[in-house]
């Protein structure tokens, strides 16, 4: 792998990095900033969400649900084709309920997406959740 194929894909790595540190900071301009205007996402509610400015909607009142979350990433799998890249990242997500305290949700699950350059940053314009199993306690 030669250096630029190595930074690209740390670049890669760093948007899902920003996404998780932005939700669980509720950093909302950090997390926006992982992904383009046009972006699509599937399998985080029943229908997708397409646009940025419905996908940030949607995850405020997603997030609204919880006094804490943890999105601890594994090791990301990148195919890079110049300037579109697909990459895949488990996640096992830990959710604290707001409103019922020292109740839990846990999901493991695997992120697939697709990223395209926009001003020579990476961003997400296609991302899927692939929800693999969850478990609630408290």
């Amino acid at each position: 792998m030669d250096y630029n194929m190595a930074q690209e894909r740390i670049a890669l790595q760093d948007v899902m990095l920003n996404y998780a540190a932005g939700v669980d900071d509720r950093d909302f301009d950090q997390y926006r900033s992982c992904f383009s205007e046009d972006v699509t996402v599937l399998g985080m509610g029943p229908e997708p969400v397409y646009g940025l400015d419905n996908w940030m909607d949607f995850v405020r009142k997603a997030l609204s649900k919880y006094s804490a979350t943890q999105h601890m990433l594994g090791p990301q799998l990148a195919s890079i084709q110049g300037d579109n890249a697909t990459t895949r990242t488990d996640v096992r997500a830990l959710h604290c309920l707001k409103d019922e305290p020292g109740k839990t949700f846990t999901l493991w699950a695997t992120y697939r997406s697709e990223m395209v350059q926009v001003d020579g940053q990476w961003k997400i314009q296609k991302h899927e959740l692939i929800p693999r199993f969850s478990r609630a306690e408290g």
